[in-house]
């Protein structure tokens, strides 16, 4: 099993380093670890934020474990030349087009949550997010108005076969889960987003066991809050499932416990290929104080080791170490206790 760990800017080193611990003491036979710069820190040390070495090693592997990219010293730098940009460049270049971000309440944090505990306990659920269409990669620019105004301008747009592949992914998880689907989109004001609702539909004939219905992004944003027990399975687009995964983080208490997963067709010998990283940011303010809550990252792991790894037992084992930590008392300064990076890591060890 070949891993590239690319561990990235800000807090990403300090989180995955834990993550590798937990990966270390479970002893997985024949594991090759390999580590490269990416994000601000590849821009500083080859002059790009995605450079061709890390780039041939993400493709040469079984996974990517990743970090965290998002450096504010290079925020005047040119936009292809941001840390933001190695993480798009790595999902298009490496045909990752299904972004997995599973929510769900640990028990004894239901306090924690936004929402009312008897609201937050509920939650269970995942967003299946479309990662290589969408406004995001369409094309974009800066022009005047024929009266000399500034304006921007970003195209957004999905070809139906885009469309169908994601589909298919989320009815496979609904299959898997409780067999419910609900697509996100806002198709009452959006051509794209009528052609992903058509698309639903047609392909919807080829999961005849699974329950679909539809969901306008704003009453979706507004029942995610409302009634969050009442979802299963979430598929929507790049833009709609960047805003709703991040909305769920903190329906669970804190964005520092969601992991995620994005993955392609291609497969490995273990299982299908993929990267895995937690959905939070670099958190360049709290970098370097041993503060971050390393959880999500721990996660991504076990997500990794259940999908690109195939090995079932040892995610459970993991997933059940982080929910024993949480339900000992062990909180982060997200979660409003006092455990750092390093005894939340240890907790997690001790557990597992």
């Amino acid at each position: 099993m070949k891993l590239a760990v690319l561990a990235g800017d800000g807090i990403g080193p300090e989180v995955t380093a834990q993550a590798l611990r937990v990966l270390d003491a479970l002893r997985l036979p024949r594991l090759t670890i390999w580590h490269g710069d990416v994000g601000g820190a590849g821009y500083r040390r080859h002059g790009h934020p995605l450079p061709p070495e890390t780039l041939e090693m993400a493709k040469a592997a079984d996974a990517v474990l990743f970090g965290a990219v998002g450096d504010p010293d290079c925020d005047a730098l040119e936009r292809r030349l941001r840390p933001e940009q190695a993480i798009l460049g790595l999902r298009r270049e490496l045909g990752l087009f299904a972004n997995l971000r599973p929510a769900r309440m640990f028990d004894g944090l239901e306090d924690l949550s936004a929402l009312r505990p008897e609201i937050a306990r509920r939650i269970d659920l995942l967003i299946v997010r479309e990662l290589n269409g969408d406004v995001y990669f369409g094309e974009k620019g800066m022009r005047r108005t024929a009266d000399g105004r500034r304006e921007g301008w970003d195209a957004m747009s999905y070809a139906e076969d885009e469309v169908r592949r994601i589909a298919r992914t989320g009815f496979a998880a609904a299959a898997s889960r409780k067999g419910r689907l609900t697509s996100v989109d806002k198709a009452n004001v959006l051509e794209t987003s009528q052609l992903w609702r058509d698309v639903m539909v047609e392909t919807a004939a080829e999961f005849p066991e699974i329950a679909l219905d539809h969901l306008y992004v704003d009453n979706a944003a507004m029942q995610l809050v409302k009634d969050p027990g009442q979802f299963d399975v979430i598929v929507t687009g790049n833009l709609f499932g960047d805003i709703l995964s991040d909305q769920a983080s903190m329906c669970v208490g804190s964005i520092g416990l969601l992991p995620s997963a994005a993955l392609g067709e291609r497969q490995t010998e273990h299982g299908i290929f993929g990267l895995y990283e937690p959905i939070h940011g670099s958190a360049p303010d709290i970098a370097g104080q041993g503060g971050a809550n390393p959880l999500a990252a721990i996660l991504s792991a076990a997500m990794m080791l259940r999908h690109s790894f195939g090995r079932e037992d040892d995610a459970a084992r993991v997933e059940q170490a982080v929910a024993r930590t949480l339900a000992s008392g062990i909180r982060g300064y997200d979660l409003g206790g006092q455990a750092g990076t390093l005894a939340i890591g240890d907790a997690v060890l001790a557990n597992l």
